[in-house]
């Protein structure tokens, strides 16, 4: 391939990603961008990149990144808000089950 940047993207693509893009659910105060995603030793596993009460689920909801090693569904994580940890929940997303019609 011959364009700009080419020989560190195929280097990258080459490589396991060390990060995956999660869903998590939690009760509690909401989870802001930004905010630790810690591990059950209590080290930072990931960090949170979006996050918002969810009146559908009657819970909170965020998306961020965390170490594969944490990455499956069902894993309990804790989320550092202001302070203090709460539990979180890795969740599969998309959180609320879509049902739209796709016309033939």
């Amino acid at each position: 391939m011959d364009f700009p940047g080419a020989a560190v993207i195929m280097a990258q693509a080459k490589e396991k990603p060390r990060r995956k893009r999660v869903g998590l659910t939690s009760v509690g105060p909401p989870i802001r961008p930004h905010m630790a995603i810690l591990g059950p030793e209590g080290r930072p596993v990931g960090t949170v990149t979006s996050g918002c009460p969810s009146p559908s689920l009657g819970k909170n909801i965020a998306m961020g990144y965390v170490e594969m090693a944490h990455s499956r569904a069902g894993t309990e994580l804790t989320v550092k808000v202001r302070k203090k940890q709460h539990p979180a929940l890795i969740t599969k997303m998309p959180f609320v089950p879509t049902q739209y019609y796709l016309a033939k």
